[in-house]
């Protein structure tokens, strides 16, 4: 498993809205709706307050446009503060047709075109980012949508599962619908999204994100899951067997202005 394969090679998206997911105790509920996610990796230039730039668009711009049609906006830095910069950043759509609203809309909405002049007027001797890989995603049926966490979390690890085939992969993901999820709920891992990406590298693969108070806590929650009778029976059964092939993850941590 090599941590910075997947920083430096990415992309994302697909889900659904849902605040009122349980986190931990119960089971995780279904929904006739289900959103989309986009996850992008913005490669940071070396122009002079690029970051800062960049920062600036999102929540003058950027964030108010989204939020006009109920599309959540999340931000996270590297946990390590590697150089080149990277800023991750999720977008929630509540479902389908609010990601098709929205993409019809960026370049004609009056107030962000507006609030987006400063930005979008840089030269190119001053972009903010060398390229930004993108992923778009598929949410699960079984947690269909968003689950911002009740406290604020420090501490997010974000997991890419590649699968050998497309048959691999679709069994991965009933493995997370039928048992894997609630296993997660029971033992207090507090999942963010699950998405099968549907567009990007990787294919077949899928991407979920947990959240955690720090590290401390993450490894305590896994050894909880991983020492579960419940994960143990599990892992071993014929139709889940050689569904992952490749496990790529990444820790970040939230900007101030992130939505999670």
């Amino acid at each position: 498993m090599k941590r910075r394969s997947f920083l430096r090679n990415s992309a994302l998206a697909a889900g659904t809205l849902s605040f009122g997911i349980p986190v931990s105790g119960s089971q995780p509920v279904e929904s006739q709706d289900r959103g989309i996610f986009e996850f992008r990796i913005y490669h940071i230039s070396r122009a002079s307050n690029a970051k800062s730039r960049l920062e600036q668009y999102f929540k003058v711009a950027l964030i108010p446009f989204l939020n006009k049609y109920n599309v959540k906006f999340a931000a996270f830095n590297e946990y390590s503060l590697e150089e080149p910069a990277k800023l991750y950043v999720l977008f929630a759509y509540p479902n389908a047709s609010t990601y098709l609203k929205v993409r019809s809309e960026w370049y004609t909405d009056p107030a962000f075109a507006d609030a987006s002049k400063s930005y979008d007027s840089l030269p190119a001797a001053e972009a903010v980012y060398s390229r930004y890989e993108t992923f778009l995603l598929d949410a699960f049926d079984k947690f269909p949508g968003l689950s911002i966490p009740e406290e604020k979390k420090g501490l997010f690890e974000l997991r890419l599962y590649e699968s050998a085939s497309e048959d691999a992969g679709r069994r991965k993901i009933a493995m997370f619908n039928n048992e894997e999820i609630a296993l997660f709920l029971k033992v207090g891992l507090q999942p963010v999204f699950f998405g099968r990406i549907v567009a990007g590298q990787y294919m077949p693969a899928l991407l979920y994100m947990v959240g955690f108070k720090d590290m401390a806590d993450r490894d305590d929650a896994w050894s909880r899951f991983g020492n579960h009778e419940e994960w143990n029976a599990m892992r071993v059964k014929p139709e889940y067997a050689d569904t992952v092939s490749n496990i790529h993850r990444i820790f970040l941590t939230p900007t101030e202005y992130s939505q999670v």
